[in-house]
């Protein structure tokens, strides 16, 4: 069933054209992770706040990359990281054109 991931955590910056300049390795990396759909990277400047909506084939992907995508943030010394998984009910997002593949 597919999983949808949601991570954010408190970040200072950068936002924008310069975190895309700094961040294409990482996104590179992301792209080609196991049952790894698609991501939307998310940022709010406003609000000192990043993350990303993820969409994996799977539950046991979407487990295996929060478990390795957090602490890969722990890392980089970010602290506060939400991630929470959902299910998606595949029939109702179509019907609201929901990018499922």
């Amino acid at each position: 069933m597919l999983t949808l991931l949601r991570i954010e955590f408190p970040f200072s910056g950068p936002f924008g054209l310069t975190l895309l300049q700094e961040m294409r390795g990482l996104a590179s990396s992301i792209a080609d992770e196991p049952g790894l759909i698609w991501k939307i990277w998310t940022e709010n400047a406003d609000e000192n706040m990043a993350g990303g909506i993820y969409l994996f084939r799977d539950q046991v992907s979407a487990s295996r990359y929060t478990e390795m995508h957090c602490a890969r943030l722990a890392e980089f010394g970010l602290t506060g990281i939400d991630a929470k998984q959902f299910q998606v009910n595949e029939g109702l997002t179509a019907l609201t054109r929901g990018p499922l593949e």
